[in-house]
């Protein structure tokens, strides 16, 4: 079972935390974690490029000249592929690039993903995160004493309106709570910073 310091928002260890073996400590699954990737990116595409075949395209009602006798090529309209302003032959049209994955694979690999930050020492567990206001330069302090100085993901048990603000202009930073954790976001994180409610809360949900 995993055990990692917890420190405070001015950067001190105040105690330490054991990690559920089952969730923070396997052996990460390359594969799933790729699977898992390529299904969240695919998603975000809105697939909806278009072209036109030559059945949609304007015009070309008229055969451009006659069958016979004119020692040119045989062409029935100006609007084949051919053509320059003709259709397009197999060309992109609007389509949905969702791929489905089954539940189990996608909670392995989310486990696959918060162990394989553990391995590589990117994980910070704070015993709190509590702003009174929103304010970016307090929030700046804290990553500062933490030492998060690049990208980074800051994980709550719920949503805190008051830090997602405070985070909001500082640039690399993403603030989820327990449950909006995703494979992409946690492995293009440099740091997951995590409170030990949330911590608490994520063991529960894919115990």
């Amino acid at each position: 079972m995993p055990t990692i310091d917890v420190h405070n928002v001015q950067g001190k260890v105040v105690g330490q935390m054991e990690l559920a073996a089952e969730i923070f400590g396997i052996t990460p699954n390359t594969h799933v974690l790729h699977l898992a990737v390529t299904r969240q990116l695919a998603a975000q595409r809105l697939g909806t490029h278009s072209t036109k075949t030559r059945s949609e395209v304007r015009g070309g009602g008229r055969k451009p000249w006659k069958q016979k006798g004119t020692g040119r090529a045989r062409h029935g309209s100006r609007r084949s592929p051919i053509w320059v302003g003709g259709g397009i032959t197999f060309g992109p049209t609007p389509r949905q690039y969702k791929l489905g994955l089954p539940r189990k694979v996608r909670r392995l690999a989310l486990k696959s993903a918060l162990s394989a930050k553990v391995q590589a020492g990117e994980v910070i567990i704070l015993d709190s995160l509590e702003l009174e206001a929103p304010k970016t330069k307090r929030m700046m302090e804290m990553l500062a004493n933490i030492n998060v100085p690049g990208k980074a993901m800051i994980v709550l048990k719920e949503r805190n309106e008051i830090v997602e603000k405070s985070s909001r202009n500082i640039p690399g930073i993403l603030v989820e709570d327990a449950f909006g954790i995703n494979v992409y976001d946690i492995l293009n994180a440099d740091k997951l910073i995590m409170t030990r409610s949330a911590v608490e809360k994520v063991q529960e949900v894919l115990a």
